[in-house]
């Protein structure tokens, strides 16, 4: 088969198609024909030397697929061959092919082409865990959530709108925003201009932040807070350390949570997807979600998509598509 492999740590121009082994499913896996995957910026830190794949996991980029299913390792039930599935990976979707465990898997939404659902189950799986799962997020509550065009943040306000939560959004162009409010945020903060800790305690201060940046905007988080509130930091875009004052931190009886959803044990994983395939794939088949994407490349121009995400010039997902 070919992958997607990274000659040396740099730039998009080390990813290369190459012909590499075929997987071979063991015990409670499943071979996947893979239609198609999308990027994330994990892929970008892989790529640059700075994410390293955890023990046992394919060496090739991407963390999520779909396609179909070629072959059953020992001891898998509840699949057959040729089923249309979404997986969560923890490497390995920039491929022709990829072995998974079966509980990582759940089945294509009605409504959703197979292309589509290459870039649904990181999304899907990192807001349902740390809002629902984690932060308990509320009706009534407000989400503030950073880098609302990205494919993280336009599933957040989706999710969080048919909960019942109220959600403000960061994003740096009109543009962004605008389809951000299509999508039901309520208060937009563009953050080259304005200050998003006046806007959203003016709005009584935010429950829950969901946060890419990390350091960077730690202590302003912190202030935006409500009382009881919950900041969840899933990404370092901003840095990796930051003083904290744990007196602002006490006095709001507020909490500081940090995830990362690519080295958890497969029990872990096999509980977030099936609360996804119970909670969020029922929403995309009567039409409450919809996975926004940006384009749609061919896996041999992983390069390029590699560009433009580290760019930030899309909205939504960046697909790769696998033809053979």
């Amino acid at each position: 088969m070919h992958a997607i492999t990274i000659t040396a740590p740099g730039g998009p121009e080390v990813l290369q198609w190459t012909e590499v082994p075929d997987p071979e499913p063991t015990a409670g896996e499943v071979l996947i024909d893979v239609a198609a995957t999308a990027v994330n910026r994990a892929d970008l830190l892989q790529r640059q030397g700075m994410y390293n794949p955890p023990p046992g996991a394919s060496p090739y980029p991407g963390l999520e697929c779909s396609g179909r299913i070629s072959a059953l390792g020992p001891d898998v039930t509840g699949w057959a061959l040729g089923d249309e599935v979404v997986a969560l990976l923890a490497g390995g979707g920039y491929a022709e092919r990829v072995a998974v465990p079966a509980v990582q898997l759940f089945p294509r939404p009605e409504g959703m082409s197979l292309v589509e659902a290459g870039g649904l189950a990181e999304v899907a799986c990192t807001v349902w865990s740390n809002l629902f799962m984690l932060a308990n997020l509320r009706p009534g509550e407000l989400l503030l959530v950073h880098g609302g065009g990205s494919g993280i943040g336009t599933t957040a306000i989706q999710l969080a709108k048919a909960a019942g939560a109220r959600v403000a959004v960061t994003a740096g162009s009109t543009e962004k925003l605008k389809r951000c409010a299509e999508l039901g945020a309520d208060l937009l903060i563009n953050y080259r201009d304005d200050d998003f800790v006046s806007a959203v305690k003016a709005a009584g201060g935010a429950d829950v932040i969901l946060d890419n940046m990390g350091a960077k905007y730690l202590e302003r988080n912190v202030s935006a807070l409500a009382v009881n509130g919950r900041l969840v930091v899933i990404g370092m875009q901003g840095g990796t350390k930051a003083e904290l004052d744990l007196g602002t931190l006490l006095g709001k009886r507020a909490a500081v949570l940090a995830t990362s959803l690519r080295a958890r044990p497969v029990a872990e994983k096999a509980a977030i997807v099936a609360a996804v395939a119970e909670h969020v794939v029922p929403l995309i088949a009567s039409g409450g979600l919809r996975l926004v994407v940006d384009r749609v490349l061919s896996i041999t121009e992983a390069a390029q998509a590699h560009r433009v995400v580290a760019a930030s010039e899309h909205v939504g997902k960046v697909l790769l598509t696998v033809e053979r």
